[in-house]
């Protein structure tokens, strides 16, 4: 949605204006993506995982039936404006309650969306209007209106019985597991795509997967059949961003090229063009070259990470933004 002022008002600049990117994720690796892209194209769709099942996103699926709200409001934060507008509300829709009654630990935004929601009887409207508010610079869509739980089998999920597969069940479960995921599945199995966010995938000229947890947020969007097809049918090009630490649980002890293989494992058909890595993260180049020429893809290895100890293991929006635009050109 545009807003008063509309999406990327002031800065978008000719074949910015004409570029129609689809990013796909959850969480902070999806955000960090959306704050990248927002500075390189006026068209932007965010296409949201919705398996949470922890927190205050948790609480208010139990509760109300819902698909959780909080990756997508991560997503809605941002691609808020950098002007006192923007600034002002990504601080209001991500604070977070204190105490010790019932609104403690929920998010100002995950309670507006839920209210929208409530009120326009549609997720899709409800999320728009919420954009329309922010002024986003882009629109927000769920993957499927249908809450998701996230089925995973893993090797060693118990520490006693390292040999032993075991079923895991949730977002939060699986994402921390000690054990190696071997399979994800969907529950319900083959949900249904938003239908919006089809048709975004459909009319792409670049579609992004990542960064972001792996088993949890990216992958998920491959694993809805619907979704799978759009993304591998599209002739838009196909753009993934690696991590850059793996995260312990999920993805412990993975190497840059692993991310690729596990993109493979999942959806023989994919085809990527180019596969964003920071160059400070990758530990084997000729693996990596393996990998992803098993999808087609050529790598460019940039600087995206943030500098400094603090920051370690994130992405930096501003140099993101650099790497899409040399890629999309």
């Amino acid at each position: 949605m545009s807003g008063r002022r509309g999406a990327m008002s002031g800065t978008a600049l000719g074949r910015r204006a004409r570029r129609r990117v689809v990013a796909l994720g959850g969480g902070h690796g999806l955000a960090a993506s959306l704050q990248g892209l927002r500075r390189v194209t006026d068209s932007l769709t965010a296409i949201v995982g919705v398996a949470d099942d922890g927190g205050s996103s948790g609480r208010l699926r139990s509760e109300f039936g819902i698909i959780p709200p909080g990756d997508l409001r991560m997503a809605l934060a941002a691609l808020c404006g950098d002007d006192a507008w923007g600034r002002t509300w990504q601080q209001v829709i991500q604070h977070r309650f204190g105490g010790e009654g019932e609104l403690s630990g929920h998010s100002v935004g995950n309670l507006l969306i839920t209210a929208l929601w409530e009120q326009s009887g549609d997720a899709v409207t409800g999320l728009d209007w919420m954009g329309a508010l922010l002024e986003s610079h882009g629109r927000v869509l769920p993957c499927t209106t249908v809450p998701l739980t996230i089925v995973a089998e893993v090797l060693g999920h118990d520490p006693e019985r390292p040999d032993e597969v075991t079923v895991v069940r949730g977002q939060v479960e699986v994402a921390t597991t000690p054990g190696t995921v071997l399979d994800i599945a969907l529950d319900p199995p083959e949900p249904p795509a938003c239908r919006e966010a089809i048709e975004a995938l459909t009319e792409a000229d670049a579609i992004v997967l990542g960064p972001g947890s792996w088993y949890t947020s990216v992958i998920p969007h491959l694993v809805i059949p619907e979704l799978a097809k759009a993304i591998t049918a599209s002739p838009a090009k196909r753009i993934v961003v690696l991590n850059l630490d793996p995260q312990i649980g999920e993805t412990t002890g993975f190497s840059a090229h692993t991310y690729l293989d596990v993109l493979y494992n999942f959806l023989p058909d994919l085809r990527i063009d180019t596969v964003i890595a920071d160059h400070h993260h990758v530990e084997d180049l000729a693996a990596l070259e393996r990998s992803a020429a098993d999808l087609g893809a050529a790598i460019f290895v940039t600087d995206v990470s943030k500098v400094g100890e603090e920051f370690a293991g994130m992405h930096d929006p501003q140099r993101l933004a650099v790497a899409f635009d040399t890629v999309l050109a």
